[in-house]
């Protein structure tokens, strides 16, 4: 579960609606330290190979399913995504990435 301001946010929810997107293959959501907000929503997002992704477009597709704090505040596309031997995604090792880059 991600925290932003005080508002609850499942991953889950978020994901599901990135999955729907034509353009999109995989997605990841997870919460990003923020000094004043808590923490705040970033997707990870691997488009399908013949797809062109527009992160604008897709932004706004958020919008018009989700409840405006919910709506990732930062996007990353990516050639794929962590995974362990199984395929299991690996979330924590999203976040560990994004706390280096500080």
């Amino acid at each position: 579960m991600i925290i932003v301001g005080g508002f609850n946010i499942y991953p889950q929810e978020v994901e599901g609606v990135l999955y729907e997107h034509p353009a999109i293959k995989e997605a990841a959501v997870v919460g990003i330290p923020h000094k004043e907000k808590g923490e705040i929503v970033k997707a990870f997002i691997v488009p399908k190979e013949s797809a062109s992704v527009d992160l604008e477009e897709i932004e706004g597709y958020c919008y018009s399913q989700l409840t405006p704090y919910k709506v990732p505040k930062v996007f990353e596309l990516r050639k794929e995504l962590p995974r362990n031997t199984v395929g299991k995604l690996l979330k924590r090792l999203l976040v560990k990435e994004e706390l280096e880059k500080d």
